[in-house]
């Protein structure tokens, strides 16, 4: 494509002439020439709202896009430059974008719409003020109430995730991490699933009353002497039951460890 500074400069007679020419006969030179023409003007406006994020492509072909159905529905008779007429139609459709592609989660439309203005809203009067503005003064500002001003700041945090994979300096000296290393943690959920598994598997070494205990101790976490009350027995009998059906576990745990290995 030919570089925006080698463009020629048209006249808006020359401009006119071109759309015209292609609205009678759809033809591909006169398109191709308004198109280079534009599309600095396209990729200007395009940077202005992704503000460097990373769906500023989208924001150019939408922009493109939105090129192409200005030069279809540009009048000159109605008198306006064809500038004046396009600017209005790719920024509209980058906020159209913006609105409905790029939030992170689903959130109702009003919001969508009320987030723009609450930025706009936010920087006119810090500007006028010289400081933030109170969520009142927004609301008033917007003709909206407190409420939904707060709704929508709070849902606007949800505009843009970041990937758990994105990367952050850690250390002064540049190393970085992932979010997913400062907010990610073990899940000991797993390891107890496993032991619990394996104990059930080595249950039946047990008799029923040697069960009843073992239940008691660990799952219902009562003392021997509760215990002994509970099953209606001395607490010196639980004590030799516990310590019987602990070494009957530990043994049948490592031979079914020992089957394991030597099977491998």
């Amino acid at each position: 494509m030919t570089q925006p500074s080698r463009i020629m400069k048209r006249t808006k007679e020359e401009i006119n002439e071109l759309i015209l020419d292609f609205q009678r006969t759809e033809s591909k030179s006169a398109q191709i020439i308004l198109v280079e023409y534009y599309s600095s003007l396209v990729e200007n406006l395009a940077k202005k709202y992704s503000k460097g994020r990373s769906f500023h492509e989208d924001l150019k072909q939408v922009g493109m896009i939105g090129l192409l159905g200005a030069i279809r529905r540009y009048d000159p008779d109605v008198g306006n430059s064809f500038e004046a007429f396009l600017i209005p139609t790719i920024i509209g459709g980058i906020k159209r974008f913006l609105r409905d592609k790029t939030w992170s989660v689903h959130v109702p439309r009003r919001i969508k719409e009320l987030w723009p203005k609450i930025n706009t809203a936010v920087d006119y009067l810090t500007n006028q003020n010289q400081s933030s503005p109170k969520v009142q003064e927004i609301a008033d500002y917007l003709d909206v109430s407190e409420e939904e001003v707060l709704e929508t700041m709070e849902m606007g945090k949800s505009y843009q995730a970041l990937s758990v994979d994105n990367l952050m300096e850690a250390d002064s000296d540049g190393s970085t991490v992932t979010i997913l290393d400062r907010v990610g943690s073990y899940e000991e959920g797993y390891k107890r699933v496993d032991q619990k598994l394996l104990l059930q598997s080595v249950l039946h070494v047990l008799s029923q009353r040697e069960k009843e205990v073992i239940h008691c101790t660990f799952i219902d976490n009562k003392s021997q002497k509760e215990i002994g009350e509970y099953l209606g027995i001395s607490q010196m009998h639980v004590s030799r039951l516990q310590r019987g059906a602990i070494q009957k576990l530990r043994k049948a745990l490592e031979r079914n460890a020992y089957t394991r290995l030597t099977s491998d």
